[in-house]
Protein backbone atom coordinates (compact mmCIF):
# COMPACT_ATOMS: atom_id res chain seq x y z
CA UNK A 1 0.00 0.00 0.00
CA UNK A 2 1.46 3.66 -0.89
CA UNK A 3 0.64 6.93 0.53
CA UNK A 4 0.68 10.38 -1.10
CA UNK A 5 3.10 12.62 -0.21
CA UNK A 6 0.55 14.72 1.33
CA UNK A 7 -0.23 12.23 3.54
CA UNK A 8 3.06 11.65 4.65
CA UNK A 9 3.16 15.22 5.33
CA UNK A 10 5.82 15.82 2.53
CA UNK A 11 5.73 19.10 1.08
CA UNK A 12 6.43 19.56 -2.85
CA UNK A 13 7.60 22.81 -2.50
CA UNK A 14 4.74 24.82 -3.38
CA UNK A 15 4.82 28.52 -2.89
CA UNK A 16 3.23 30.03 0.16
CA UNK A 17 0.89 32.64 -0.27
CA UNK A 18 1.96 35.87 1.30
CA UNK A 19 1.69 36.76 4.42
CA UNK A 20 -1.28 38.46 5.59
CA UNK A 21 -1.11 42.16 6.49
CA UNK A 22 -2.04 43.90 9.71
CA UNK A 23 -5.20 45.74 10.06
CA UNK A 24 -5.37 49.03 9.48
CA UNK A 25 -5.17 50.23 12.74
CA UNK A 26 -2.13 48.27 14.05
CA UNK A 27 -0.47 49.21 10.97
CA UNK A 28 -0.73 52.69 11.28
CA UNK A 29 0.30 52.33 15.15
CA UNK A 30 3.54 49.61 14.51
CA UNK A 31 4.97 52.21 11.59
CA UNK A 32 4.71 54.88 13.92
CA UNK A 33 6.84 52.54 16.30
CA UNK A 34 8.85 51.71 12.76
CA UNK A 35 10.29 55.67 11.88
CA UNK A 36 10.88 56.65 15.62
CA UNK A 37 13.38 53.17 15.44
CA UNK A 38 14.92 53.70 11.81
CA UNK A 39 15.61 57.63 12.81
CA UNK A 40 18.00 56.11 15.43
CA UNK A 41 20.64 54.58 12.95
CA UNK A 42 21.92 56.02 9.83
CA UNK A 43 21.89 52.67 7.49
CA UNK A 44 17.66 52.06 7.91
CA UNK A 45 18.43 48.21 7.62
CA UNK A 46 20.56 48.39 11.37
CA UNK A 47 16.85 48.71 12.56
CA UNK A 48 16.24 45.11 11.92
CA UNK A 49 16.89 43.56 15.18
CA UNK A 50 15.18 46.26 17.29
CA UNK A 51 12.16 46.08 14.16
CA UNK A 52 11.81 42.31 14.99
CA UNK A 53 11.55 42.85 18.66
CA UNK A 54 8.64 45.63 18.06
CA UNK A 55 6.64 42.68 16.27
CA UNK A 56 7.31 40.19 19.11
CA UNK A 57 5.95 43.05 21.22
CA UNK A 58 2.42 42.69 18.82
CA UNK A 59 1.81 39.26 19.56
CA UNK A 60 4.15 37.58 21.37
CA UNK A 61 6.24 35.85 18.48
CA UNK A 62 7.45 36.68 15.13
CA UNK A 63 4.73 35.83 12.39
CA UNK A 64 5.10 36.21 8.43
CA UNK A 65 3.03 39.29 9.08
CA UNK A 66 5.62 40.38 11.21
CA UNK A 67 8.44 39.75 8.76
CA UNK A 68 6.87 40.87 5.59
CA UNK A 69 6.33 44.37 8.13
CA UNK A 70 9.80 45.07 8.76
CA UNK A 71 10.76 44.15 4.95
CA UNK A 72 8.67 46.66 3.69
CA UNK A 73 9.53 49.12 5.95
CA UNK A 74 13.01 48.56 5.44
CA UNK A 75 13.03 48.05 1.81
CA UNK A 76 14.66 44.49 2.18
CA UNK A 77 12.72 41.04 1.09
CA UNK A 78 11.23 38.73 3.18
CA UNK A 79 13.90 35.99 3.02
CA UNK A 80 16.62 38.51 4.34
CA UNK A 81 14.23 39.66 7.54
CA UNK A 82 13.35 35.61 7.40
CA UNK A 83 17.27 34.79 7.60
CA UNK A 84 17.68 37.26 10.59
CA UNK A 85 15.05 36.51 12.42
CA UNK A 86 15.74 32.38 12.41
CA UNK A 87 19.35 33.19 13.33
CA UNK A 88 18.88 34.55 16.62
CA UNK A 89 16.74 32.14 19.27
CA UNK A 90 15.55 35.78 21.13
CA UNK A 91 13.17 35.54 18.73
CA UNK A 92 9.94 33.13 18.59
CA UNK A 93 9.00 31.98 15.75
CA UNK A 94 5.24 30.02 17.45
CA UNK A 95 3.10 31.34 20.15
CA UNK A 96 4.86 30.82 23.24
CA UNK A 97 4.10 31.87 27.30
CA UNK A 98 3.50 35.48 29.52
CA UNK A 99 7.12 34.21 30.98
CA UNK A 100 9.74 32.54 29.06
CA UNK A 101 11.82 30.42 31.55
CA UNK A 102 14.93 29.71 30.59
CA UNK A 103 17.42 27.18 32.69
CA UNK A 104 20.90 27.31 31.85
CA UNK A 105 21.84 24.09 30.76
CA UNK A 106 25.70 24.70 29.40
CA UNK A 107 28.95 23.08 31.46
CA UNK A 108 29.09 25.03 34.96
CA UNK A 109 25.41 24.99 35.23
CA UNK A 110 24.49 22.08 34.52
CA UNK A 111 27.18 20.25 36.70
CA UNK A 112 25.92 22.35 39.63
CA UNK A 113 22.56 21.20 39.20
CA UNK A 114 21.41 22.81 35.47
CA UNK A 115 20.26 19.75 34.39
CA UNK A 116 18.32 18.34 37.21
CA UNK A 117 16.17 21.73 37.55
CA UNK A 118 15.48 21.67 33.89
CA UNK A 119 14.44 17.75 34.45
CA UNK A 120 12.39 18.47 37.35
CA UNK A 121 10.33 21.38 35.48
CA UNK A 122 9.83 19.37 32.27
CA UNK A 123 8.16 16.99 35.07
CA UNK A 124 6.56 19.49 37.12
CA UNK A 125 4.88 21.53 33.99
CA UNK A 126 4.62 18.41 31.72
CA UNK A 127 5.85 20.31 29.20
CA UNK A 128 9.26 19.61 26.84
CA UNK A 129 12.47 21.78 25.87
CA UNK A 130 10.44 24.57 24.18
CA UNK A 131 6.86 23.92 25.39
CA UNK A 132 4.06 26.12 26.88
CA UNK A 133 1.97 25.29 29.45
CA UNK A 134 -1.85 24.98 28.53
CA UNK A 135 -2.85 28.26 30.51
CA UNK A 136 -0.14 30.07 27.99
CA UNK A 137 1.37 31.77 30.92
CA UNK A 138 4.98 29.71 30.82
CA UNK A 139 7.78 28.31 28.07
CA UNK A 140 9.82 26.36 29.08
CA UNK A 141 13.50 25.86 27.58
CA UNK A 142 17.11 25.07 28.25
CA UNK A 143 19.41 27.68 26.93
CA UNK A 144 23.07 28.87 26.48
CA UNK A 145 25.16 30.34 28.85
CA UNK A 146 24.16 34.21 30.25
CA UNK A 147 27.35 35.30 32.03
CA UNK A 148 26.32 34.47 35.22
CA UNK A 149 28.36 31.54 36.02
CA UNK A 150 29.21 32.73 39.51
CA UNK A 151 26.03 31.96 40.68
CA UNK A 152 24.91 28.65 39.37
CA UNK A 153 22.83 27.22 38.38
CA UNK A 154 20.95 30.53 37.20
CA UNK A 155 17.07 30.49 36.05
CA UNK A 156 16.06 33.40 33.37
CA UNK A 157 12.58 34.57 33.01
CA UNK A 158 12.13 37.04 30.27
CA UNK A 159 15.81 37.90 30.74
CA UNK A 160 15.40 38.73 34.22
CA UNK A 161 18.16 36.52 36.70
CA UNK A 162 17.44 34.43 39.39
CA UNK A 163 20.48 33.01 40.88
CA UNK A 164 21.60 30.03 42.91
CA UNK A 165 18.58 28.14 42.12
CA UNK A 166 17.46 24.69 42.87
CA UNK A 167 14.36 21.64 41.57
CA UNK A 168 12.22 22.82 44.67
CA UNK A 169 12.93 26.54 44.47
CA UNK A 170 12.32 26.77 40.85
CA UNK A 171 8.76 24.56 41.15
CA UNK A 172 7.76 27.68 43.47
CA UNK A 173 8.97 29.90 41.18
CA UNK A 174 6.86 28.55 38.47
CA UNK A 175 3.78 27.91 40.50
CA UNK A 176 3.93 31.75 41.15
CA UNK A 177 4.36 32.96 37.87
CA UNK A 178 1.47 30.57 36.74
CA UNK A 179 -1.02 31.72 39.83
CA UNK A 180 -0.48 35.34 39.21
CA UNK A 181 1.61 35.90 42.58
CA UNK A 182 4.37 38.53 42.41
CA UNK A 183 7.91 37.29 41.98
CA UNK A 184 11.13 38.77 42.33
CA UNK A 185 14.43 38.70 40.47
CA UNK A 186 17.63 38.15 42.21
CA UNK A 187 19.10 41.15 40.21
CA UNK A 188 17.34 43.45 37.56
CA UNK A 189 14.09 45.27 36.86
CA UNK A 190 10.80 43.52 38.19
CA UNK A 191 8.95 40.93 35.80
CA UNK A 192 6.81 42.04 33.11
CA UNK A 193 5.07 40.06 30.07
CA UNK A 194 7.41 38.79 26.95
CA UNK A 195 5.14 40.68 24.97
CA UNK A 196 6.53 44.28 27.80
CA UNK A 197 9.91 42.68 27.55
CA UNK A 198 9.98 42.72 23.70
CA UNK A 199 8.99 46.31 23.64
CA UNK A 200 11.61 47.43 25.75
CA UNK A 201 13.76 45.57 23.92
CA UNK A 202 12.76 47.34 20.94
CA UNK A 203 14.39 50.59 22.52
CA UNK A 204 11.34 52.36 23.95
CA UNK A 205 11.53 53.19 27.29
CA UNK A 206 10.50 51.08 30.27
CA UNK A 207 7.62 53.30 32.02
CA UNK A 208 6.37 50.87 34.71
CA UNK A 209 7.17 53.79 38.17
CA UNK A 210 11.08 52.24 39.45
CA UNK A 211 11.58 49.98 37.00
CA UNK A 212 14.84 51.54 35.44
CA UNK A 213 15.96 52.52 39.25
CA UNK A 214 15.76 48.77 40.22
CA UNK A 215 17.91 47.89 36.71
CA UNK A 216 20.42 46.44 39.44
CA UNK A 217 23.93 45.35 38.44
CA UNK A 218 26.51 42.84 38.46
CA UNK A 219 25.79 40.59 42.08
CA UNK A 220 29.14 41.05 44.38
CA UNK A 221 30.50 37.99 43.31
CA UNK A 222 30.92 38.91 39.93
CA UNK A 223 32.87 42.08 40.86
CA UNK A 224 35.60 40.32 43.28
CA UNK A 225 37.92 40.68 39.98
CA UNK A 226 37.31 44.31 39.41
CA UNK A 227 37.82 44.96 43.29
CA UNK A 228 41.01 42.99 43.12
CA UNK A 229 42.36 45.37 40.01
CA UNK A 230 41.76 48.46 41.85
CA UNK A 231 43.72 47.05 45.27
CA UNK A 232 41.22 46.39 47.16
CA UNK A 233 42.47 42.89 48.01
CA UNK A 234 40.57 40.14 50.26
CA UNK A 235 42.26 38.71 53.17
CA UNK A 236 44.27 35.43 52.15
CA UNK A 237 43.20 32.06 52.25
CA UNK A 238 44.77 28.52 51.75
CA UNK A 239 43.06 25.89 49.80
CA UNK A 240 44.35 22.93 51.49
CA UNK A 241 45.53 20.08 49.22
CA UNK A 242 43.15 17.01 48.82
CA UNK A 243 45.82 14.52 50.01
CA UNK A 244 46.91 16.02 53.48
CA UNK A 245 46.57 18.33 55.89
CA UNK A 246 47.20 22.49 55.83
CA UNK A 247 50.05 23.45 54.56
CA UNK A 248 52.69 25.04 57.30
CA UNK A 249 52.54 28.74 56.21
CA UNK A 250 55.23 29.73 59.05
CA UNK A 251 54.21 31.57 62.08
CA UNK A 252 53.78 34.94 60.45
CA UNK A 253 50.43 34.13 58.23
CA UNK A 254 47.41 33.92 59.49
CA UNK A 255 45.96 30.27 57.73
CA UNK A 256 42.59 29.88 57.41
CA UNK A 257 41.48 26.11 58.69
CA UNK A 258 38.20 25.36 57.11
CA UNK A 259 36.00 22.90 59.45
CA UNK A 260 35.73 19.18 58.25
CA UNK A 261 32.52 20.27 56.02
CA UNK A 262 34.11 23.30 54.67
CA UNK A 263 35.88 23.68 51.28
CA UNK A 264 36.80 27.23 49.94
CA UNK A 265 37.11 25.56 46.07
CA UNK A 266 35.02 23.36 44.05
CA UNK A 267 38.31 21.78 43.48
CA UNK A 268 38.85 21.33 46.73
CA UNK A 269 36.15 18.83 47.79
CA UNK A 270 34.92 17.96 44.47
CA UNK A 271 31.96 15.17 44.33
CA UNK A 272 32.21 11.70 42.77
CA UNK A 273 29.84 12.64 40.33
CA UNK A 274 27.83 14.97 38.75
CA UNK A 275 24.97 15.28 41.42
CA UNK A 276 22.57 16.80 37.85
CA UNK A 277 23.08 13.34 36.31
CA UNK A 278 23.10 10.74 38.53
CA UNK A 279 22.70 7.83 36.54
CA UNK A 280 25.94 8.14 34.56
CA UNK A 281 28.09 8.45 37.66
CA UNK A 282 31.65 9.59 36.23
CA UNK A 283 34.66 7.35 36.54
CA UNK A 284 38.38 7.89 36.70
CA UNK A 285 39.71 9.04 33.23
CA UNK A 286 42.25 6.71 31.60
CA UNK A 287 44.53 7.70 28.93
CA UNK A 288 43.89 7.52 25.37
CA UNK A 289 42.92 4.15 24.33
CA UNK A 290 41.76 2.88 27.81
CA UNK A 291 38.53 1.66 28.59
Amino acid sequence: MTTSPSERGVSLGMPELPAPDYPDDVRTRLEGDAREIIARYPDSRSALLPLLHLVQSEEGYVTRTGMRFCADVLGLTTAEVTAVATFYTMYRRKPSGDYQVGVCTNTLCAVMGGDAIFEALQEHLGVGNGGTTDDGRVTLEHIECNAACDYAPVVMVNWEFFDNQTPASVKRLVDDLRAGRPVTPTRGAPLCTFKETARILAGFPDEREGATEAGGSAGPASLVGLRLAKGETAPARVVHPRDGGPQDAGPRDAVHRPSPTEHLSSHDAPQATSASDPSHPAGPVGEEGEG
